[in-house]
């Protein structure tokens, strides 16, 4: 059996750079499957308003600064909150959602994500983070919102915060590259940065990467890792039981150094759809295709 390639993934629901780098996440899981295991590690950018206050960021820029990242094929919506929001309290949620299952907790903190980013819902509030808990089939609100206060995740995510600021001894290459952050007085991995670890041997992809970035890494540490072909866009809405957004559909189903074309996929899901093979719903700007059923 092939020893699978560990995957520490530090993130954050409230970093659009995390939000962008989703597509290439998506290819990476279709590619490889069970050969990577992936253990996710919140970042918690900020604890307060204030520290976002004190920088002179105001609801209008984030809103604007949303149209930067149109670029990267996630969908936004562009309305304007009445106010700063810190990220740590989703970060202590998406803990809470661990207590009931890896994969409830991935697809909570997606949830979470599009919240963030094509929704005008306050996320560091609790009634934003409970009915968001309400979009994942199997995940249980009530108890979410019990264990989001308890001691149990509080220690979970101190753990996971002080392993995101522990660059400077684990993520020397990403400082390398300037892809950390210095924020709360130690260097800290800044999201989506990615650590590959296979028999003793680990890379780090600090930061934002390209897909190729991340394939090259895994390349050079697990070359006997079996690869999936491309997918077609039926296999990756039918592998995506909590959705995938268009582009990150026609990533998955691009071959290696092929130009992405999302429209021709669009085309191919739009058909899926109209067929009765998948379920579309409005997302931002876009969309989010599920198996039909789902």
């Amino acid at each position: 059996m092939t020893e699978p390639v560990e995957v520490l993934h530090f993130t954050d629901p409230g970093c659009p750079w995390a939000y962008s780098a989703e597509p290439f996440l998506t290819a990476l899981r279709w590619r490889y499957a069970t050969g990577l295991a992936w253990r996710r590690v919140m970042i918690g950018l900020t604890e307060s308003t204030a520290q976002y206050d004190a920088r002179g960021y105001k609801p209008e820029r984030s809103a604007r600064g949303r149209i930067r990242y149109r670029r990267f094929g996630m969908p936004y919506a562009f309305g304007v909150r009445p106010r700063n929001m810190a990220t740590g309290r989703a970060c202590r949620a998406v803990k809470a959602a661990e207590l009931q299952g890896d994969q409830l907790a991935e697809a909570y903190l997606r949830w979470l994500r599009f919240g963030f980013f094509t929704t005008t819902l306050l996320m560091d509030t609790d009634d934003a983070l409970v009915e968001l808990a309400h979009r994942v089939d199997g995940l249980d609100p009530d108890r979410l919102a019990r264990d989001l206060t308890s001691d149990a995740v509080e220690s979970a995510y101190q753990r996971d915060w002080a392993e995101t600021r522990n660059a400077a001894q684990t993520g020397r290459p990403a400082i390398a590259q300037t892809k950390t952050a210095n924020t709360d007085g130690d260097e800290r991995f800044t999201a989506p940065s990615l650590v590959f670890r296979r028999g003793g041997a680990a890379l780090v992809a600090g930061g934002w990467q390209t897909l190729e970035a991340y394939d090259v890494l895994i390349a050079n540490l697990a070359p006997d890792l079996p690869r999936r072909p491309p997918a077609t866009p039926a296999e990756i809405v039918a592998a995506s039981p909590h959705g995938v957004t268009t582009f990150e559909a026609a990533v998955a189903c691009t071959a290696p150094n092929d130009a992405v074309d999302r429209d021709a996929v669009l085309a191919a899901l739009i058909t899926l759809a109209f067929e009765g093979a998948a379920r579309r719903v409005e997302l931002g700007d876009d969309a989010l295709w599920l198996p039909t059923g789902s």
